[in-house]
């Protein structure tokens, strides 16, 4: 089903036992079935996760509620949200 609505940016920086625990492979498994498009790298403090992700809105969504569970192994402390226009700048979900 294609919406004529148009696609979304979304930032999150999720905070917790989240680096070493396949947490980013997590999120690009989650992103790639819902078809949205960015990128997932661990954030230098060593604490943190930063989720670059474009799709429609609904997709999002689905993914922060992912992003808040984790994989087992991770603990959540918080995930800070910050919403844009989408640029069409990613062609796929990456890792870094």
């Amino acid at each position: 089903m294609t919406s004529s609505r148009p696609d979304e940016a979304l930032r999150a920086v999720v905070h917790g036992r989240v680096q070493g625990v396949g947490f980013r492979a997590f999120v690009q498994r989650r992103a790639l079935e819902l078809g949205i498009k960015g990128l997932v790298r661990n954030m230098s403090d060593g604490r943190s996760v930063e989720v670059m992700a474009e799709g429609q809105r609904a997709a999002l969504e689905a993914l922060v509620a992912a992003l808040k569970l984790g994989p087992s192994g991770a603990y959540i402390e918080k995930v800070e949200l910050s919403w844009s226009e989408a640029t069409g700048s990613y062609q796929g979900f990456f890792t870094g």
